[in-house]
């Protein structure tokens, strides 16, 4: 499954209420470190069963950078039942970010 593109309209809808754990990735089209990450996202995304990726741009998404207190670029947050429940901050490998969801 491709990564989810994120916005205010569908954030808890695709996040908070998904059964399955999420990886959230705030990214901005100029950062050079997230444009590292963004393959190692597409490759979760496609394939690891029973974890969703998304996606928001940070200067598209003030709303949601505010709303989680998004300090830089890329920030990865976990969700679980709604809940963050890890955060990782700049570049990280696969195994890394899959061990946040628990994979």
């Amino acid at each position: 499954m491709e990564p989810v593109r994120l916005n205010a309209d569908n954030f808890d809808k695709e996040v908070i209420e998904a059964k399955e754990p999420v990886l959230v990735d705030f990214f901005a089209t100029w950062c050079g470190p997230c444009k590292m990450l963004s393959p190692l996202l597409d490759q979760i995304a496609e394939e690891t069963e029973g974890v969703k990726v998304g996606k928001v741009d940070v200067d598209q998404e003030e709303d949601l950078v505010s709303r989680f207190g998004i300090e830089a670029m890329p920030t990865i947050l976990a969700f679980k039942d709604g809940e963050v429940v890890g955060k990782q901050v700049g570049f990280a490998p696969k195994d890394k970010l899959l061990a946040m969801v628990g994979k």
